[in-house]
């Protein structure tokens, strides 16, 4: 019988047994890394794409108000000057943003007897904060407000 080589066996496999385990300790605990890391990107993706989408529904309101400010029923016989610039009071639901207006007229200009003013309302929405969670979004509207002189009773749209 062979008796020597017996005890030594076990060793050698004991000590390939302890490196499996520290190995497969380390890989769990890189992987369990690796997971909280990925776990953080996504919700700091998921809250910028909340302040986003925030920032463009400030910026739509912010057109829709500068649109409205110039003579939405046509009433002025007269073809509307652009309005000051001007920040919008925060809302409630969103009160880290802030929207800024601006209006910028070109003419008038005359076509066919009529008297053709365009407009350019510029509306953007931010949360002032620094990157990574800094958002701001713009919105750009040009229309064109036309006033005939042969019309005498509002609407003065053409």
């Amino acid at each position: 019988m062979n008796t020597a080589r017996h005890p030594l066996r076990r060793r050698t496999q004991a000590g390939v047994s302890l490196i499996s385990a520290i190995f497969l300790l380390v890989l769990f605990a890189a992987l369990a890394g690796l997971f909280a890391v990925l776990g953080t990107g996504g919700q700091a993706t998921s809250a910028q794409n909340i302040l986003g989408s925030k920032a463009a529904h400030g910026a739509q309101a912010g057109a829709e108000w500068g649109m409205f400010q110039l003579d939405p029923n046509g009433e002025s016989d007269d073809l509307p000057n652009c309005f000051a610039a001007s920040t919008l009071p925060a809302l409630a639901e969103f009160p880290e943003m802030t929207v800024a207006v601006s209006c910028a007229a070109f003419g008038p200009y005359t076509e066919g007897g009529r008297q053709i003013r365009l407009y350019r309302i510029t509306a953007t929405a931010g949360n002032g904060a620094a990157p990574p969670l800094g958002v701001e979004r713009v919105v750009e509207v040009t229309l064109e407000k036309c006033r005939d002189p042969a019309i005498t009773a509002p609407p003065y749209d053409c």
